[in-house]
């Protein structure tokens, strides 16, 4: 099997009511998203998504005509792209999809194979008020999750800690709750200053008053050494990660210690190649790995692929928090939305690759731009 065309393709769609998200400063009234298509001599089309592949052009020739299967050197060509140009990953989610079709297997079989199902933690977007998370909490229990994540982002953090000790008062036992501090990274137009280690350490000591699960992203993401301090002063786990790009950062981190939960995601740091890798030895060094997927729906199905496939942490992220992130928003391109059953867990597709099923009218309908390389055939 050879690759024959290299298809990429943009869609947008408006969003109306906006989605306020806590790491954004005004609403966003849209959601884009990329989709790549390998094609190949069989007839067999690979799927991806991810960043918006900028980058890419003029590096179509360094696949067209080789086997998908050169998994390995196609990730080193994709980390090289990376280094000098941007994020093309969703290229090399493509090609797992592809070799997974041609196997006629599932992607999390191939890279792994240890299960087929894994409980969703229900990943909120929105700042709202305690009262208001309190309810939805309840709702999740009700829907059957068994854990939570909630955004910080007040002015105050004060007023962030109150939404949590809502949820608790509200829900008890019943939720895993996790908290998101937003410390790891900034939006470019975000210049206020992050947490340094006291204020990080003084909110852990209060979340795990609260009984939350873990802390994520209470430190910017390239101060290792405060991680592993913070992780050496408190009782609750440490999770980071999610934007951290190159491979070394991860082998550095889980060298010193940094985290006790590795959240590395294939669409934008390494593709399934390079994320496996990541798991493989954050967890042989007594970490777990539980992947950031807040990007699309086809982002949420490729690292439940490796989540399933090879990690040791019980939870995965699933982005949804209505009315305001509905899984009709986050798959709006796939005919099949990806959800969670009343036992609490997320099942891997059984059908060949990734299994995404793509939305034909959607993809009519919100089309915006595409760029086509290659001689297909």
């Amino acid at each position: 099997m050879k690759i024959t065309s290299i298809e990429i393709k943009q869609y947008v769609m408006p969003l109306d009511p906006p989605f306020k998200a806590a790491w954004d400063p005004a609403p966003r009234k849209n959601f884009a998203t990329t989709l790549v298509f390998v094609h190949t001599d069989e007839g067999i089309t690979g799927v991806g998504s991810g960043d918006l592949m900028f980058g890419f052009q003029g590096h179509e020739h360094l696949f067209i005509g080789r086997d998908p299967f050169e998994i390995e050197r196609h990730y080193q060509v994709l980390d090289n792209i990376d280094f000098h140009y941007g994020r093309c990953w969703p290229l090399d989610l493509a090609l797992w999809d592809l070799m997974g079709k041609k196997a006629g297997r599932p992607v999390a079989d191939l890279v792994g194979g240890k299960q087929n199902k894994i409980l969703a933690y229900a990943s909120t977007g929105e700042i709202v008020e305690p009262e208001v998370r309190a309810e939805r909490a309840k709702q999740f229990v009700e829907q059957g999750y068994k854990a939570m994540k909630i955004r910080f982002h007040h002015d105050h953090v004060r007023d962030d800690l109150k939404v949590v000790e809502a949820a608790r008062k509200t829900v008890g036992d019943k939720l895993e709750i996790m908290v998101d501090a937003n410390q790891g990274w900034k939006m470019p137009w975000d210049t206020e200053p992050t947490w340094d280690l006291k204020k990080a350490a003084q909110v852990a000591k209060e979340l795990e008053n609260l009984d939350v699960f873990w802390l994520e992203e209470p430190l910017p993401h390239e101060n290792f050494d405060d991680m592993r301090r913070l992780r050496e002063m408190s009782g609750i786990r440490i999770a980071g990660g999610e934007m951290n790009r190159r491979s070394h950062d991860f082998r550095e981190m889980s060298k010193r210690g940094s985290l006790d939960v590795y959240q590395p995601d294939v669409a934008l740091a390494g593709g399934i190649t390079g994320v496996k890798k990541i798991a493989e030895f954050v967890q042989g060094n007594g970490a777990w790995f539980s992947p950031h997927t807040w990007s699309n729906g086809i982002g949420v199905l490729a690292n439940l692929h490796l989540a399933a496939g090879v990690s040791n942490c019980p939870y995965l992220e699933f982005p949804f928090d209505p009315p305001a992130w509905t899984v009709e928003r986050r798959d709006y391109i796939q005919s099949t939305k990806l959800t969670v059953g009343q036992d609490g867990y997320i099942h891997v597709p059984q059908t060949p690759g990734l299994g995404i099923e793509l939305d034909d009218e959607s993809l009519k309908k919100y089309e915006v731009n595409s760029a086509y390389v290659g001689e297909k055939e």
